[in-house]
């Protein structure tokens, strides 16, 4: 297999599940490794370099969480959570940790597939800039590819991350309503999450997310992109 072709690592104490993800992924035209738990998934990570993990939430021993944040931590591959949990309290609690994208069980292979290559896409290096920028101080956020630059920089983000921004950028220097936010970012789903996504995003893009520039909240409204 061409050694250019998206290595994945699938991480799930189900042995049924990981090797019916493993069969398909490969079908898909995908390299794929799998994991049976956290443990197994840092081995692997030590000798192995993954363009993506596609990662369990409830797991004996090591959470798929509390492996999610120390590899956000250590600044590894991408990760899109899988779980039975679909309730709003998990979701956050996901997007928390530092994931990527979710999704819930039972799912479409489908679905995962198309998941998968979305952040593999915002995971790689952006062609040349494209009329359809936001600008503001150092980054330009092209809202077409979904992708954050700082100078000649790429940021990386999760997807509810490029999803909240996208929905800021295209109108900037107006104030978004929360639900209106969470209309137009289906990904992160409820006013609080949107709140939580906020927080790591000025991470990402100001000197001091305490006193945000470019970021700002606007008191009974929502929250508002300051462009140049």
């Amino acid at each position: 297999m061409d050694p250019d072709t998206p290595h994945i690592l699938v991480i799930d104490d189900d042995t049924r599940l990981r090797d019916l993800l493993q069969r398909y992924l490969r079908e898909q035209g995908f390299r794929v490794t799998t994991a049976a738990d956290s443990g197994d998934a840092r081995a692997k990570l030590i000798s192995m370099d993954f363009d993506l993990l596609v990662l369990d939430i409830m797991m004996p021993g090591e959470s798929g969480l509390d492996l999610t944040r120390w590899l956000r931590q250590e600044e590894r591959a991408p990760v899109l959570l899988l779980t039975a949990m679909g309730d709003t309290e998990h979701r956050i609690a996901g997007l928390e940790s530092g994931a990527d994208d979710y999704l819930a069980k039972p799912f479409d292979p489908r679905e995962l597939t198309l998941r998968i290559n979305a952040i593999l896409r915002r995971a790689q290096e952006p062609p040349a800039a494209t009329d359809n920028e936001v600008h503001f101080g150092p980054f330009r956020f092209d809202l077409d590819r979904d992708e954050l630059r700082k100078g000649d920089d790429f940021v990386r983000l999760t997807a509810a991350e490029a999803s909240l921004l996208r929905a800021l950028a295209r109108q900037p220097g107006v104030a978004v309503s929360r639900d209106q936010l969470t209309t137009e970012s289906p990904v992160i789903g409820t006013a609080r999450a949107i709140d939580v996504q906020v927080t790591r995003l000025r991470r990402k893009i100001e000197q001091n997310p305490k006193f945000p520039r470019y970021l700002q909240a606007v008191r009974g409204v929502g929250y508002i992109l300051m462009a140049d």
